[in-house]
């Protein structure tokens, strides 16, 4: 019988990938069982999956680090995704692991951001018992939130990425951790330009020492941070960075708290953010028939609580915006 594309590609896997890949032949699979695609592997299926996904389209309106910025070129919580993905995909690709399941996973790893990034996080993280993690967000929207509730069935790997790409245990495999280092390269070199493009910080501002291990430009301390883990993953079973390399990236880190992530200038509104949040989460666990439809099943089987905090994290910054304002700000009356 003459082989699948799918089939070939996974032949193709077997040839070319280094041993320490994950192939997509020996996926754990997903939580309820599917047929194969004839086309595409299990990784390459969950890219599509995220990629067609509300929550995906969502990430365009949502803040990354400026909230709302006037003009085109700021980097939204979509654009972050996609710098992500690349990142992780050219790093997979010098490793010889597989590239489609570290795309499937740093697409997905932001979906259960909330509105006004992290201002919005620690918002949420205030008034519920345990706090708010995005990261674990991110899994909820894929498992249970997605698809009229059915979720998107994602590959056990792909979800390993999602919920380990910013703290505790490592991913269960060197594509999920990769996506980890991705996440970080990408923020802190975007958060850089963005701070730049709004006057927050200058290129001169960023200390020497850190230049000259990472490079002087944005072009340069990505490929300096990407080639450096080529490098020292090139043998072991965990990604990582040289030490010289770690310790000017943890350095230029410390830099953007002090100039830019805690600069009154640029974070002075958060506190407006996250003010709202509170008083949107507030005010629909008491007015719980104001929830859509798609959140009362949630709030039936799994409380008030969980309801009104899955729908305030899906929301976009313009919309959460448009319902503070119809429920707590007086409409002018117009003389018709």
């Amino acid at each position: 019988m003459e082989q699948t594309i799918r089939e070939r590609t996974e032949e193709l896997e077997r040839q070319t990938l280094s041993p320490r890949a994950c192939l997509s032949a020996n996926s754990k699979g997903r939580a309820v069982a599917i047929a194969p695609c004839p086309m595409r592997t299990c990784f390459q299926r969950d890219v599509d999956r995220v990629v067609h996904c509300k929550s995906f389209r969502r990430l365009k309106h949502k803040t990354q680090v400026f909230l709302q910025p006037e003009g085109d070129h700021y980097r939204t919580r979509m654009t972050h995704t996609l710098e992500v993905s690349r990142i992780a995909r050219t790093m997979a690709r010098g490793l010889r692991l597989n590239e489609d399941l570290t795309e499937a996973a740093a697409l997905a790893h932001d979906l259960g951001h909330t509105p006004f990034g992290h201002a919005g996080e620690r918002a949420l993280s205030r008034m519920v018992e345990g706090g708010f993690r995005h990261y674990e967000q991110s899994l909820r929207v894929v498992d249970r939130l997605e698809n009229g509730g059915a979720g998107l069935n994602l590959c056990h790997e792909v979800r390993s990425g999602i919920l380990c790409h910013t703290a505790g245990p490592v991913a269960d495999t060197l594509e999920g951790q990769l996506v980890r280092f991705a996440d970080k390269i990408a923020y802190i070199n975007h958060d850089i330009d963005d701070a730049m493009r709004g006057g927050i910080i200058f290129p001169t501002d960023i200390p020497v020492h850190i230049s000259q291990t990472l490079g002087y430009t944005h072009g340069e301390r990505i490929e300096t941070l990407t080639m450096d883990i080529i490098r020292a993953s090139a043998e072991g079973d965990v990604i990582r960075q040289s030490e010289p390399v770690a310790q000017a990236m943890a350095a230029l880190k410390e830099f953007m708290f002090q100039s830019v992530y805690f600069n009154p200038l640029a974070k002075g509104e958060e506190g407006k953010a996250e003010d709202m949040i509170c008083l949107l989460f507030e005010y629909y666990c008491k007015h719980t028939d104001k929830l859509p439809s798609e959140y009362q099943d949630i709030l039936v089987r799994e409380g008030t609580q969980r309801a009104v905090l899955d729908y305030i994290a899906g929301m976009t910054d313009t919309y959460a915006v448009e319902q503070f304002s119809s429920l707590f700000i007086p409409m002018r009356w117009v003389v018709k």
